[in-house]
């Protein structure tokens, strides 16, 4: 199924940070979201793939920052490319848990974990409201996953992640509606990107494996950033608090 077409001008004069745009969903609601208008602030750990964007997109006008999107030094200096305005921004960067279960998580799967998945979509808020406070608007969009609805679609570091995104999402929701600022989660199944995957876990994969039996066929990036930009955007306006399943019906199962 092809995504929505694109509005355009949707985004004009505003500016968007999108975490994670070096590949996969990332890039692609970066992508989208400069078609529709934006400045897009492109950030990822990937300054590679950060270059690769550029140059296939030059038209587009990317601003890039690269490094680690868990690291307060790297959020600092997103904001500040920004330079004084956010309009909307995009927490996508994300990493996987080798499906471990609870008595094989390795304290240093489950920090780095949370760090990327959790920590940094905190920062990355907290950098931001004050920006949004003071324009009276703005527009928050986490990417969750089905492991936040499900405890079978993961191991228990990540499913712990993306649970923990919606409650924050939530916060910020509750928090700030009255400030003019939305913030919402999208929570994809899975999706064809270049995520990184593997089993580590003998026992993980014999207990989670059989649920994707009933998974629906992986989606496109271009699909999720379809969705994710629609959340952005005024068209949602009534739109606060929500966790969005993008996931082809998965959760409905």
């Amino acid at each position: 199924m092809s995504p929505t077409p694109f509005t355009a001008e949707r985004f004009a004069g505003r500016t968007a940070i999108v975490t994670g745009a070096g590949s996969g969903i990332g890039r692609a609601t970066a992508i989208r979201l400069a078609l529709e208008g934006a400045t897009v602030i492109a950030t990822d750990i990937s300054e590679a793939r950060l270059a690769e964007l550029v140059a296939e997109h030059p038209e587009l006008g990317f601003v890039t920052v690269a490094g680690d999107v868990s690291s307060q030094e790297l959020v600092d200096r997103v904001v500040a490319t920004a330079g004084g305005r956010v309009d909307a921004l995009a927490n996508i960067a994300g990493i996987m848990d080798a499906f471990l279960p609870p008595a094989e998580v390795d304290d240093a799967t489950w920090d780095r974990v949370f760090a990327v998945n959790v920590t940094a979509v905190m920062r990355m808020t907290r950098a931001v409201l004050p920006l949004m406070i003071e324009a009276g608007s703005g527009s928050i969009v986490n990417v969750s996953s089905e492991a936040s609805l499900r405890a079978s679609a993961s191991g228990a570091a990540y499913t712990a992640s993306k649970h923990a995104v919606n409650g924050f999402t939530k916060s910020t929701a509750v928090f700030y509606k009255p400030k003019g600022i939305r913030a919402n989660a999208v929570a994809p199944g899975a999706v064809a990107t270049n995520i990184e995957a593997p089993f580590r876990s003998a026992w993980g994969a014999e207990v989670v494996g059989p649920f994707f039996a009933i998974m629906p066929p992986p989606a496109t990036s271009e699909q999720l950033a379809a969705t994710i930009t629609w959340v952005l955007s005024d068209d949602a306006s009534n739109v606060n608090g929500a966790i969005l399943p993008c996931d082809g019906g998965w959760s409905a199962i």
